[in-house]
């Protein structure tokens, strides 16, 4: 998680006081970034579910090249998911935000567009979080439900906004690291099984509006084989409408050495190795 930058806080240790005060109320829930301690004392915040599920979301679109190929490739898997879009980018493409919500998909907001939010603006998280919700509801035909901040970066601002805008914020259990220019349909896959658990909810990019160029190949490529390997360990996939209230005891931590991996015979089909 990128730190506050020097200047933030020499300039807090000047004015002292209520700024000291402010900068702490907006920067403290950020905190919840970090995955251990978000899955132990935050598990609703993770998007920790019941266990026999795994809600699949996708981050960053709508985009009208890569997101219709999602699209497809999860009606071929008979597979719906939740897909959380930028306001400024339903706007710039708004038949494709209409047509994610149009097969059956879940419509979610990920903010205006994907900045880091380190410097206080509480009028302008109120502002431009509500503008989200009403572009990606009109899209959607009904109102959003859950939030995810860019870059999983819960701040004081963007928490009270959410509140105000009656979005729930939810964050994830897993990931794939398909942002990354060396992701590949194989690393995603290890990547994304390492930590999965039932209960968990992974999230992976239909766009590389703010990844590397071209990543969104190699989620596409690896998408049929995360969900196979799922099926497989006995969890339904589906959206975060679909995912529950968690249920029994928290996850295990990721390990990143205990893949979801198909049952061996004559194992439980439901039991799932743990992970992250």
């Amino acid at each position: 998680m990128t730190p506050l930058p020097p200047a933030a806080w020499r300039t807090g240790a000047l004015l002292g006081g209520p700024f000291a005060v402010a900068a702490a109320a907006h920067i403290a829930p950020a905190v919840t970034w970090l995955p251990g301690l978000r899955r132990r004392c935050f598990p609703g915040l993770a998007g920790a579910g019941r266990p026999d599920h795994v809600a699949l979301t996708f981050d960053d679109g709508p985009d009208p090249e890569s997101t219709p190929l999602f699209l497809d490739a999860l009606d071929g898997l008979g597979v719906r998911a939740t897909f959380f879009v930028l306001g400024a980018r339903v706007v710039a493409h708004p038949g494709v935000a209409r047509e994610v919500a149009a097969r059956g998909h879940e419509l979610a907001v990920h903010g205006w567009t994907h900045e880091r939010p380190w410097r206080p603006a509480p009028v302008r998280d109120i502002r431009t979080l509500a503008r989200a919700a009403a572009v990606v509801g009109e899209a959607a035909g009904r109102s959003p439900e859950w939030y995810r901040p860019a870059y999983g970066i819960l701040t004081g601002g963007r928490w009270a906004a959410a509140r105000r805008a009656g979005l729930r914020p939810v964050l994830w259990t897993a990931w794939g690291r398909d942002w990354e220019a060396e992701a590949t349909p194989s690393s995603i896959r290890a990547v994304t099984g390492a930590c999965l658990h039932g209960g968990g909810t992974l999230v992976l990019h239909d766009s590389d509006d703010t990844s590397a160029p071209g990543s969104w190949r190699a989620t596409l490529a690896a998408l049929p084989g995360v969900v196979a390997d799922c099926r497989a360990a006995g969890l339904a996939v589906g959206p975060l409408a679909e995912h529950g209230p968690p249920t029994g005891r928290p996850a295990a931590p990721c390990t990143r050495t205990r893949p979801v991996t198909p049952p061996a015979a004559g194992r439980n089909p439901g039991a799932v190795r743990r992970g992250r």
